[in-house]
């Protein structure tokens, strides 16, 4: 059967002419994750931050204040944190386990701009298992031998020693899998690194549900190769983010602030 491709003009990662124009996009971008994580229930509480590195500063990440609901968050509301653990932007604390854990990571990774990390329902069901997720679905062949299992709990993250395991044993893969705790997602934007957490945990889902009704059949491993290479890329986990951004900003446009 041939193969009939559509040219499309499918639009890019948008190009800044200043350091404060990028860092407002990073902001900006990052106040919508918060809402959407809200909005797909994955807040627990006090739990879960995402985090975007600064343009110019390097070794400084945005992050969300501690203790403010995902759903409240603006791009006003996110304070900067320096390698050190210093707030020096913003009046409000950080979550320590979101410093120990997101300063390794990004140190550990020059090329990652933005990690999440969530207490999502699915995620840590599927987290408590030990097991890495199958390639089921398309979707879930975005993380086919690109995502870690860290098969260790030892309580709230809070020792740099722990974090410093847990980003080698993350290493170049996009995503990392907590026993006992959860998910863990990066990217290249905080677009990608939000839609890869997003994906992952409707994954997660999906697994848990087809596991209960019988026993799934997996997709093979040369052809979940080929379909990672199709829907995972960098590109593709930017892209998908973009349809969430545009109606989250439609309905709750206060986030830009």
């Amino acid at each position: 059967m041939q193969t009939v491709r559509v040219p499309q003009n499918i639009p890019q990662p948008p190009a800044f002419a200043s350091v404060e124009e990028e860092r407002r996009h990073r902001k900006q971008r990052l106040a919508a994750a918060f809402r959407l994580f809200s909005r797909f229930g994955f807040n627990e509480g006090i739990a879960g931050h995402i985090t975007a590195r600064d343009p110019e500063r390097l070794d400084h990440f945005w992050v969300n204040p501690f203790g403010m609901h995902f759903s409240l968050i603006r791009a006003s509301d996110l304070i900067l944190v320096s390698h050190r653990g210093e707030v020096v932007e913003g009046n409000k604390p950080v979550n320590e386990a979101a410093f120990a854990i997101h300063s390794q990571i990004h140190a550990a990774r020059p090329e990652v701009v933005a990690a999440a990390h969530a207490h999502s329902p699915y995620g840590k069901s599927w987290s408590s298992l030990g097991r890495l997720l199958d390639p089921l679905t398309q979707d879930a062949c975005s993380f086919y031998e690109d995502h870690a299992l860290f098969d260790d709990y030892t309580g709230v993250v809070l020792e740099i020693e722990e974090a410093q395991r847990i980003a080698k044993t993350l290493g170049e893969k996009k995503a990392i899998i907590l026993r006992n705790h959860g998910l863990l997602t990066v990217g290249r934007s905080v677009d990608e690194a939000a839609w890869w957490f997003i994906t992952m945990e409707r994954s997660c889902q999906a697994q848990l549900m087809a596991e209960a009704a019988g026993e799934p059949v997996l997709i093979e491993p040369e052809c979940a190769r080929h379909t990672c290479k199709q829907v995972g890329s960098h590109h593709m986990g930017w892209f998908s983010f973009q349809p969430l951004y545009d109606m989250i900003v439609r309905k709750e446009p206060d986030l830009l602030e």
